[in-house]
């Protein structure tokens, strides 16, 4: 039987449910917080695209992760129709982590593109 999860009903809901998600160890729960096409720009350098392989590098990343994850602080959603464009200021201070979330014909969201690292131009990195 198929575990019933929260859906995202806004596109703020996206980074909440991440963070319970991977503190819950729950790969698969990530991914479904991610459109079947969506493209993942992670490890850093390359593109993660679709469900099925994003589910593999959340399983990944899951293995290695030591520290719980933290909510981060949110940066203000621009929202254009059915697109909306969320961002954090990362507790780590890797720059900026920016995602793109889509609102599906049910209302609820999911996340499109993802960059979850961005280095700051100060860093000496793009």
């Amino acid at each position: 039987m198929t575990e019933t999860r929260e859906r995202a009903t806004t596109p703020e809901d996206l980074a909440r449910l991440f963070v319970e998600r991977a503190n819950a160890g729950d790969a698969e729960g990530l991914a479904e917080l991610y459109a079947p096409d969506a493209v993942l720009a992670y490890p850093p350098g390359s593109a993660t695209v679709g469900r099925d392989a994003i589910r593999a590098v959340c399983e990944r990343m899951l293995e290695h992760t030591s520290e719980p994850f933290q909510l981060e602080e949110a940066l203000p959603t621009v929202r254009h129709g059915d697109l909306a464009l969320t961002s954090t200021r990362p507790a780590d201070n890797t720059g900026g982590r920016v995602q793109v979330a889509r609102r599906q014909p049910d209302g609820t969201w999911l996340r499109i593109m993802d960059r979850p690292e961005v280095r700051s131009p100060d860093r000496g990195e793009g």
